[in-house]
């Protein structure tokens, strides 16, 4: 764990890019006039000691939170108790009040002068942070260096923000080069553009404005606490785009899912969570009719929509989070399965695909699949199958779902037939057609159960409202899986 000295004061306004003071960030964070501070741990004299934080209570569009933020113009935003005991306290009262909280962190870690009772302070701040999971929102904006501790307890949350200047590492650059002789900088060890791709950080912000507002938005589509319905708003108009429009027909042509999900919900708004990290997966919040939804969608745009180690981990996490918070999910399906080869079995892909399979088993949230090119193997099934419980799931005209490619099928199942044909090519394809029409059309996942309905992509919209609007929370069809 990193340690910090004292270091002398910055001028406020002065701090070499990080845009806003402590309490500057907690003042936009808050609606006008709301802000009111928590008062610091008292001294044996009986006045307040000054400390590296800045805890708060406040409303954020007319709802309560608890906020803090770190201050590194004293002795570095080091932690010491008076530091943990007025995060622990402001941590407490979001427990107790179950309502969100926002924290802005910008720490050298523990404080070096108070040995070991600074880890102690630490260990008391990540207790509280993991009493609240999945009982209130928790969101960290990291808007310098986190380092040490104080990488933690954003790790602990739901949400990380990072700023174009933060960093967050367990040990930074000095220690890196002591231990192992790399000479290496913050931003390249643990900066943001790091952290974005291997999930630490769940959003980048060019600076503190842009975090806060970030912050904001994505308070908008999450309730104040687990057990309360998100809040909506004034339903959205459509763009009025077919997103059928918008998928090309070829299975192997790319296309942009972002487009398609844009297309279907409330004014084209998409707020995407993780959107460097497994790009192969889209993960997001909107709104469809005013109501908060969580989207998870394959992205053909990058390695064709397949689902590899990472993608299985980003999905998992995201249906959890959102199940936690009650917001309904809608699965946008254009997969060919799961990742082949030796790196990703020596990886973990069987134990990270049983995650993503699980999470969609145990939620319950609504959860609508629809299916836009094609689902097959494994993918199909752990993209929110009929089977692990989808609400509902419908397919688009010529959707084709089933265990493996008409051509691949068609090679395994008719080798020796197409070995000695005179035109192997032309035999592949008429035996692949006839596979495809017998075991992927839309049709035999009708008549097997396998989806509810075909829909026309112009119809997606009105009939994930619809779907929403039941408030069911299980397939519903005689021997497939419920929810009470």
């Amino acid at each position: 764990m990193s340690t910090a000295t004292s270091s002398a004061r910055e001028p406020d306004g002065e701090r070499r890019g990080h845009g806003l003071t402590p309490a500057e960030r907690l003042e936009r964070l808050c609606d006008p006039g709301s802000l009111r501070t928590v008062p610091p741990p008292r001294l044996a004299s009986g006045g307040f000691t000054r400390v590296a934080v800045t805890g708060g209570r406040g409303l954020v569009q007319g709802r309560p939170i608890v906020c803090y933020a770190q201050d590194s113009s004293l002795a570095g935003g080091s932690v010491g108790t008076a530091e943990a005991e007025t995060i622990v306290r402001v941590l407490r009262i979001g427990g107790q009040q179950r309502v969100p909280l926002v924290a802005f962190l910008e720490s050298g870690g523990a404080r070096l002068q108070e040995g070991a009772a600074s880890l102690g302070g630490f260990g008391r701040i990540f207790f509280e942070n993991v009493a609240l999971s999945g009982r209130v929102p928790q969101i960290s904006v990291v808007t310098g260096t986190a380092a040490g501790g104080a990488c933690y307890s954003p790790a602990l949350t739901d949400f990380v923000v990072m700023t174009g200047v933060a960093s967050m590492f367990l040990t930074g650059p000095t220690v890196v080069n002591e231990a192992l002789g790399e000479d290496i900088t913050a931003a390249a060890l643990g900066g943001a553009w790091v952290h974005e791709r291997n999930g630490v950080c769940h959003f980048v912000a060019r600076d503190d404005p842009a975090a806060v507002d970030t912050v904001r938005e994505l308070l908008g589509y999450l309730p104040q606490r687990a057990g309360e319905r998100p809040p909506t708003a004034p339903p959205g108009r459509a763009t009025g785009v077919d997103p059928g429009a918008l998928v090309p027909s070829e299975p192997r042509r790319v296309y942009d899912v972002r487009a398609v999900a844009r297309a279907i919900v409330d004014a084209a708004r998409f707020l995407e969570v993780s959107a460097r990290w497994s790009r192969n997966l889209v993960t997001g919040f909107a709104r469809v009719g005013g109501r908060p939804v969580g989207i998870v969608a394959n992205q053909p745009r990058h390695l064709g929509g397949i689902i590899d180690v990472d993608a299985a981990e980003k999905g998992a996490w995201f249906v959890r989070t959102c199940d936690a918070y009650g917001l309904p999910l809608l699965v946008l399906v254009d997969t060919p399965g799961f990742m082949p080869g030796t790196r990703q079995e020596a990886a973990g892909i069987i134990r990270h695909g049983a995650q993503l399979l699980r999470a969609f088993a145990e939620a319950r949230v609504p959860r609508i699949s629809v299916i836009l090119r094609k689902a097959y193997g494994g993918a199909y099934i752990a993209m929110n199958s009929r089977d692990v419980g989808a609400s509902r799931a419908f397919a688009w005209p010529g959707a084709e779902i089933g265990i493996l490619g008409a051509r691949s099928a068609a090679r395994i199942l008719h080798r020796r037939e197409i070995a000695v044909a005179a035109d192997g090519d032309t035999a592949t394809e008429r035996f692949a057609r006839a596979y495809a029409e017998r075991h992927l059309s839309t049709a035999t996942a009708l008549r097997t159960g396998v989806i509810d309905e075909v829909i026309e992509p112009m119809e997606t919209r009105i009939r994930v409202l619809t779907a929403l609007a039941s408030g069911s929370t299980g397939a519903t069809a005689s021997g497939r899986p419920t929810r009470s």
